[in-house]
């Protein structure tokens, strides 16, 4: 089943906030776009959507003004990532806030290394 696509003016918003980070890779997540920094996604769209990941004190600030689980499949959350409520995503101070929050996770994290390409298969 494909995902829904992003709204264009969310995809808009997404560039703007991008513009904070610019030392992250843009990347494809699920589709969609992502930042990535040290090989560790921090910011994303899902369908109509701004996911945030963010330290323990983060999250659980962000779940007390509205913030949600991110479950891109039903039953399968995605640890550490929360959907950022639509209300924050429209304050440009308040979301820049978060998205610095986030980057700054990111930050924190070791880079991860190079996954080895897979041998062959034999035949």
């Amino acid at each position: 089943m494909p995902f829904e696509k992003s709204p264009p003016e969310l995809v808009a918003r997404f560039d703007e906030l991008a513009e904070l980070a610019p030392e992250a890779t843009r990347k494809q997540m699920f589709g969609y776009p992502s930042l990535v920094l040290g090989g560790h996604m921090f910011m994303g769209l899902f369908a109509d959507h701004l996911v945030l990941r963010l330290a323990d004190e983060d999250r659980a600030a962000l779940f007390e003004l509205g913030g949600q689980v991110f479950e891109p499949m039903a039953g399968r959350p995605m640890n550490g990532y929360v959907v950022v409520p639509d209300a924050l995503v429209a304050d440009t101070d308040a979301v820049s806030v978060w998205v610095e929050r986030s980057l700054g996770h990111a930050r924190s994290m070791p880079p991860k290394q190079p996954k080895k390409p897979k041998a062959p298969k034999g035949r």
